[in-house]
């Protein structure tokens, strides 16, 4: 057990992406707190914001994956086109659910307030779940600085 708990905190790839999730997460929350002036602890852990911790983590895991087994090899080719499509995910279907969500919850408050009921907040849908491309920018370029940190 121990031997595979070494080689777990040793694997340069996992550890870059995961350091690159956690600091992406922490500079979310603080640009939230500076924008809206007020700290809320599920920014730590939700989607959405800048920067996109989904394009930090997959861009730091892509580019340690070249630096550690090869940019010519299989395993990166692997690792960039997933980068690709989780980008390209997170500015494009998911940005339109967080968009839909936004005017499904706008029009349930107008009903809410004509009807006199109100939601509760776990039945309003989540709005922030996709990126803007500069919020996705921002992530990329975050996850290689990360990766090149973590060399």
């Amino acid at each position: 057990m121990s031997q595979w708990f070494d080689s777990l905190l040793s694997n340069k790839i996992l550890i870059t992406g995961l350091v690159a999730w956690c600091v992406s997460q922490v500079l979310k929350t603080l640009i939230y707190v500076i924008v809206n002036r007020e700290f809320r602890i599920e920014r730590l852990f939700g989607d959405g914001g800048i920067p996109s911790s989904h394009s930090a983590t997959v861009t730091a895991v892509m580019v340690m994956t070249g630096i550690v087994v090869g940019w010519d090899t299989p395993l990166f080719a692997l690792a960039f086109f997933f980068a690709v499509i989780v980008m390209h995910d997170a500015m494009g279907v998911r940005l339109e659910t967080g968009k839909q969500a936004k005017v499904i919850n706008d029009l349930t408050e107008f009903i809410e307030t004509m009807v006199g009921q109100d939601l509760t907040p776990e039945d309003k849908l989540k709005e922030l779940v996709g990126h803007t491309p500069l919020q996705v920018l921002s992530g990329f370029i975050l996850g290689i600085i990360i990766a090149l940190i973590m060399m």
